[in-house]
């Protein structure tokens, strides 16, 4: 099982998308796993046949473990217990080894392609099965030295370094990695990276639907269902594991009510000119074939508050005892979804033009709907939106995202009798409410940024003159 990234320590596999006896090739997506932030999609390394699934569906895995044996011409190639990048030699092992404690001790490839130091961890020695045949070759792995004849690949010294759903990506848009420039740490390949060099157009996410499809090889399949209950013999109560992205959040937002003192502030006002700009955004060329919703416009005009109150976009490094102040907005959207609540973030969203926010918009909650949301699309944030009036809801007070000063809780938009011009009219109004991490935001800076935010949306003309 291997760390898809983000120092996960385990994951529960969801589906396996082949069987023993299965023909599997280079990049191909064999299994599906849960971490504590996303599901993900595991490619395998190798060509050959799977010999061996080593743990069935719903089981919960240790990063490390090794869930499934290739064979590769002749011999099994087991994925290894922590990755390293793909430049390390392929391990072929006997079918039923004796004892697995001879392995190198250097890592050795997984089911990710990158790179991690090398461990002396050991592994205790592993009975043989009853009845099992001696086998005739020797226990010790024997190491493939020539990665150059593998799959047909160069050197794997030379092959790029890419996480497994950015190698998935760039084959379903057809990106050969080798032609794409790392901005990664340790020349890693990001998303963004992909999408760059697949869409040179100014919205490359507007025409990202297929990072979200199945591979070709991989059959459809239903979203994974919630994890299994028990029923009480009474039927009275049922008892649900707190497991994956339920127990992570549970985790989170705990630590964060009780860690950031929070203050929350709400301000009611009329939306109308707004929602007239949005109609007249759905009809304009520039905008056409994206997604245009009052979001839309309340993300922009977030955006445009915390250029004109930079210090809101901050984080409390205990830690360091520092205060973080930063240059950049990566924009978090809470999601409902059926593993439950995640939050993935537009990066570098203060950089966006409407067309462009609007494309990475709606990547970013069709792929949350699709349960594909990685777990580096979850990270780094500065600025989360939750917006509860989908639900009817007027307004609520928000739990911070853990590393962010605040975050803005949008309320429904309805009729209501507002004074307009001197005569009570029937306009479309809004709550909006911001809670705050006291520590970083003072009342003033708190009460300025929701004010600003009202501001733009009373009047969205702001957008441009306050840009």
């Amino acid at each position: 099982m291997p760390d898809v990234g983000e120092g996960l320590t385990e994951a529960e596999i969801l589906k396996w998308y082949v069987q023993v006896g299965d023909t599997v090739t280079d990049g191909q997506v064999v299994c599906e796993v849960e971490t504590a932030k996303a599901a993900v999609e595991l490619p395998i390394p190798f060509d050959g046949t799977v010999h061996e699934l080593r743990f069935p569906e719903g089981t919960t895995v240790d990063v490390g473990q090794v869930i499934i044996s290739v064979n590769v011409g002749g011999g099994d190639a087991p994925a290894p217990e922590a990755p390293v990048a793909e430049a390390a030699p392929v391990v072929a092992a006997p079918a039923a080894p004796a004892v697995e404690d001879d392995e190198p001790k250097g890592r050795q490839p997984v089911l990710v392609g990158y790179g991690v130091a090398a461990s002396s961890t050991k592994r205790r020695p592993r009975k043989a099965p009853a009845g099992a045949a001696p086998a005739a070759a020797p226990a010790a792995p024997v190491l493939v030295s020539v990665p150059e004849q593998l799959n047909g690949h160069a050197p794997a010294a030379a092959r790029p370094l890419a996480k497994p759903p950015v190698r998935k990506l760039a084959k379903d848009l057809g990106v050969d990695l080798a032609t794409v420039t790392p901005t990664g740490p340790d020349g890693i390949i990001t998303r963004e990276d992909v999408h760059a060099a697949a869409v040179p157009a100014p919205a490359p996410a507007a025409l990202a639907p297929a990072p979200v499809a199945a591979p070709a090889a991989a059959p459809a399949h239903a979203p994974a269902p919630v994890a299994a209950a028990v029923v009480s013999s009474d039927a009275r109560e049922t008892r649900i594991p707190i497991k994956g992205v339920r127990k992570a959040t549970a985790a989170a937002m705990v630590g964060s009510a009780f860690t950031a003192p929070h203050v929350t502030e709400f301000v009611t006002f009329d939306i109308t000119r707004t929602m007239k700009l949005v109609e007249e955004l759905k009809s304009d060329k520039d905008m056409a074939g994206l997604r245009v919703n009052p979001l839309l416009l309340i993300a922009k005009a977030v955006l445009v508050a915390v250029k004109r109150n930079p210090d809101i976009n901050a984080a409390w490094d205990e830690a360091a005892q520092e205060i973080v102040l930063k240059q950049y907005v990566n924009l978090g959207i809470a999601a409902a979804t059926p593993r439950g609540l995640i939050v993935p973030n537009i990066k570098d969203a203060h950089a966006q033009t409407l067309p462009e926010l609007s494309a990475s918009l709606s990547e970013l909650v069709s792929t949350a709907r699709e349960g594909k949301t990685t777990p580096a699309a979850m990270q780094g944030g500065t600025f989360t939106i939750t917006n509860v009036g989908v639900f009817g809801i007027d307004t609520g007070t928000p739990i911070l995202n853990p590393g962010e000063a605040a975050i803005l809780a949008v309320g429904t938009i309805k009729l209501q009798p507002w004074l307009h011009k001197g005569k009570v009219k029937a306009r479309q109004v809004t709550t909006l409410a911001l809670s705050f991490d006291h520590r970083l935001v003072d009342g003033e800076l708190g009460s300025k940024f929701l004010a600003d935010i009202a501001a733009i949306l009373e009047q969205p003309k702001r957008l441009i003159t306050w840009a």
